[in-house]
């Protein structure tokens, strides 16, 4: 038995991994399947893009010369970036219908200001110069698995050891949770590993939030790790796209997500799965 709809053709089969979409499964496998397969609309949130008008910042700060490489130089930027930004994405036009005044907007530019002037006491981009800016990775396991993701910076010494470093606009984590957070770091050290057979010498998180910077040496028993780790994920993931049983995983996050109305949890209704959905295995007697 199979089932679908004439919205099908708008339904995606997964076909690789990247650490936003792990974090997602892992996360909630219903919220997993309403991104990727149902591809639901979201809206746009003032943090997320926040954080991309500062990545954005950051990472054009580099084609200036080192010299100008200022914190004044670089806040001086978030107008411009601001408005490419809209241009790329009118849909964020949303964020601000109802600010007449501009009071609600000029607010958050002067926050990110705040954290892009923050980067400064953290690292000297005048003493950087990265190999690799907002740099798109990817790489197919042994198992068929495909991996991607996109690397903020990676910084190569005269020694030809990498650093691979991801800014975060947000706060660092509690010490408890800071494995989850290296989860991303380790996901984009295992791909440049098998791509170019170097372990990267250090993963480093910035966060802008608080002020803290996070590293973590990692060696190649790690990296096998999070790739059996991956494989699992991507077991899990196979047999739920064959199946259709996403089951969502109520958290405290559940409050901060834009599917409630068709989600169990909260009294919704999933749209009709829109893949074939595989035919369970007869019992035996």
């Amino acid at each position: 038995m199979s089932t679908s709809t004439g919205g099908a053709a708008a339904a995606q089969q997964p076909t690789s991994l990247s650490p936003s979409r792990a974090n997602d499964f892992m996360q909630c496998p219903l919220l997993y399947r309403f991104r990727v397969i149902d591809r639901l609309p979201e809206k746009p949130s003032e943090a997320a893009t926040r954080g991309t008008l500062v990545h954005a910042v950051l990472e054009r700060l580099f084609d200036d010369p080192a010299a100008e490489r200022t914190a004044p130089r670089a806040k001086s930027m978030i107008p411009g970036q601001w408005d490419r930004l809209l241009e790329s994405k009118p849909e964020l036009t949303e964020l601000f219908a109802e600010d007449t005044e501009g009071e609600r907007l000029a607010q958050w530019l002067g926050e990110a200001e705040r954290l892009v002037e923050r980067w400064f006491s953290l690292e000297d981009p005048t003493r950087l110069e990265p190999v690799e800016r907002e740099f798109f990775v990817e790489t197919e396991l042994e198992s068929g698995l495909r991996l991607r993701g996109v690397i903020d910076r990676v910084d190569v010494a005269p020694t030809g050891e990498v650093r691979i470093v991801d800014y975060k606009t947000g706060k660092a984590p509690r010490p408890e949770y800071a494995e989850g957070a290296l989860f991303q770091m380790k996901f984009y050290a295992l791909v440049v590993w098998r791509l170019k057979q170097v372990v990267p010498r250090r993963l480093q998180l910035v966060y802008l939030g608080s002020g803290d910077v996070l590293t973590y040496d990692p060696v190649e028993a790690d990296l096998v790790q999070v790739e059996r780790k991956l494989l699992a994920l991507w077991e899990a993931i196979r047999l739920a796209t064959e199946t259709g049983d996403w089951r969502p995983r109520p958290t405290k996050l559940c409050g901060w997500c834009d599917h409630q109305a068709v989600c169990p949890e909260f009294g919704g209704t999933p749209p009709v799965y829109p893949l074939s959905i595989a035919p369970a295995p007869e019992s035996a007697g």
